[in-house]
C-alpha cells in the first residue's frame, strides 16, 4: 500500500482522524495542542491520532492528500475539516460542535 491509500484508509474507517504533531496526551506543538484542547471541549470521545512525526511518508502525504501545507488536519467522518485555526472558528460559531455530534 502506498502513503496515499494508508491515509485514505485511516480517513475513512475513523469517524474523527487528527493528523498531528506528537500525540493527544502529549503533543508536540502548539497547535497540535490546540486542536486537542478544541476536540476534547466539544466532547470528542474517540479520536484517531496520527502523530506526523513518526513517520516521514505520512507527514508528507498529508498534505498532499488534502491539498493543505500545514499540519494538525482534522477529518471528520471521512471529509477534510481544516487546521487549528479553523477549528477554532468552528468552535466558536457553534458549527464543529455539530459536525462532531452528527
Amino acid at each position: 500500500m502506498d502513503v496515499q491509500q494508508i491515509i485514505d484508509e485511516q480517513v475513512k474507517s475513523h469517524p474523527v482522524v487528527l493528523y498531528m504533531k506528537g500525540s493527544p496526551s502529549m503533543p508536540r506543538c502548539g497547535f497540535s495542542a490546540t486542536a486537542v484542547q478544541i476536540l476534547q471541549a466539544c466532547g470528542a470521545k474517540e479520536i484517531f491520532a496520527v502523530d506526523v512525526l513518526a513517520d516521514e511518508g505520512i507527514r508528507q502525504g498529508i498534505k498532499e492528500y488534502a491539498n493543505w501545507p500545514t499540519i494538525p488536519q482534522l477529518y471528520i467522518n471521512g471529509e477534510f475539516v481544516g487546521g487549528s485555526d479553523i477549528m477554532r472558528e468552528m468552535y466558536q460559531s457553534g458549527e464543529l460542535q455539530q459536525m462532531l455530534a452528527a
